[in-house]
């Protein structure tokens, strides 16, 4: 046999080792890929498995809830809405995934260009946005045609942009005029362009603001100082409910006279208020409605629910698959399914708390937990507003309503959180291999 031939021993093992590997590469073993997903994972794995926990819960609720909203508006046919959840959720899951994999110092050099972006966003929006409800908190983008509230934006340039002035401005963050207003004006600016669309997104995170602020080591004299001059105006408006009702004015012919997009909305404020306070004043009040409606849904409830799919209050409850969510869950799944949903915005919270005490730069830090503040802040005040503890605000259930741009932001803001996560991960990695090679 000549030199550099193979011989057919030769061949024959090539032979066997191809097949081999052509056999492994037409069977990879799902353990195999469990593996390399939980490798490129990273972060808290907590926090991943709450995120899939919401996703399961709005995808079975969200396609129970639609079921009228699907009769009015495609002839019956439910699974067009489910399957809009389910690519909400996968786009969802989707931005979490490369948000997270961002390291998190990269939104700390975005979040000054961010938050300049949003003002005249929100100035836009006021003006020349979609108009709902006489309050305009909407713009349509241009090629996907998906209805986004400038608000969500705003919010997430906000905690970014406070995260990084409070790392900075440690120091001298006792200080009033060095420290304290520099931190606080950026708050209001947003909050007063939120506002007049949109009262209770601009006191929710106001008050997220408020309690970042409290935990960043801000004077608390200045803190209630603060919360007075809020308080001031929220007094006008509840001395303006009473006022009302004493005198039976109808707030919905104010409705009609007042075209201002900068206070069309305080009528709708004022009737809310005094919804809350004495309750709905005939048939027609649309907020007494809602809340009656809701109270019948948690009624029925009961203890472990209706069972699900079984629900009946969402062919007469407004918004049963997006604000008023909650109360479809405890209808069908109980007082033990909406005391889960309780525990896992818990849950996520602890966990955000702990990244926060466990990250060693203050932005990363404070990022995580005020990202988490507004999240958990807003689920409360969802719940709290179906069973009738606060005025109705017309704010999602995160993770659980019915997909839209606060569905892809709420996706974006657990992403960052989990950024930081994955590098304290990583730093304490590093830690633990200097101290293993010593």
């Amino acid at each position: 046999m000549k030199s550099g031939e193979t011989t057919p021993n030769e061949l024959k093992q090539y032979k066997m080792s191809y097949s081999q590997e052509i056999e492994n590469f037409q069977k990879p073993s799902f353990r195999g890929w469990a593996h390399h997903l939980a490798h490129r994972t990273k972060g808290d794995k907590v926090i991943w498995a709450l995120v899939v926990l919401l996703a399961l819960a709005s995808m079975l609720v969200v396609y129970s809830a639609t079921g009228s909203l699907a009769y009015k508006n495609y002839k019956g046919n439910t699974e067009i809405y489910l399957f809009k959840q389910v690519a909400f959720i996968i786009l969802g899951i989707g931005i979490i995934y490369f948000a997270h994999r961002v390291n998190y110092v990269i939104y700390s050099k975005i979040a000054q260009l961010l938050f300049i972006l949003s003002i005249p966003l929100l100035i836009y929006t006021l003006f020349f946005g979609l108009s709902m409800n006489e309050g305009s908190r909407w713009i349509r983008l241009p090629i996907i045609g998906l209805n986004m509230q400038s608000s969500e934006l705003a919010k997430l340039a906000l905690f970014m942009y406070l995260a990084r002035l409070i790392g900075k401005k440690q120091d001298v963050i006792k200080d009033f005029k060095k420290g304290y207003l520099p931190l606080i004006i950026p708050v209001g600016i947003i909050c007063l362009l939120i506002a007049p669309a949109n009262l209770s997104t601009a006191l929710l995170l106001g008050a997220s603001c408020m309690l970042l602020l409290f935990i960043g080591r801000a004077s608390t004299k200045h803190l209630l100082m603060t919360v007075g001059l809020v308080c001031i105006p929220v007094l006008f408006l509840i001395i303006a409910a009473v006022i009302s009702h004493k005198s039976g004015d109808d707030s919905s012919e104010t409705k009609k006279e007042n075209t201002s997009k900068l206070t069309a909305r305080v009528s709708t404020w004022i009737n809310r208020v005094e919804h809350f306070i004495y309750g709905g004043k005939d048939a027609d009040d649309e907020d007494a409605y809602q809340i009656n409606q809701a109270k019948i849904a948690i009624a029925k409830g009961g203890f472990m629910g209706v069972g699900p799919g079984n629900s009946t209050q969402r062919n007469f409850l407004p918004q049963a698959y997006n604000d008023f969510i909650y109360p479809i869950i405890i209808e069908e799944y109980g007082l033990v399914g909406g005391t889960f949903i309780v525990f896992i915005y818990l849950v996520f919270l602890f966990r955000s708390i702990k990244i926060f005490r466990r990250c060693p730069y203050a932005f990363g830090a404070f990022l995580a937990l005020g990202l988490s503040f507004t999240l958990v802040i807003q689920a409360i005040a969802n719940m709290a507003v179906s069973v009738n503890l606060f005025p109705v605000t017309g704010v999602t259930l995160p993770l659980v309503s019915m997909g839209g741009s606060s569905f892809l932001f709420t996706c974006l803001s657990i992403g960052i959180i989990l950024s930081v996560a994955r590098n304290v991960e990583q730093l304490e990695g590093k830690k633990e291999e200097m101290l293993n090679a010593q």
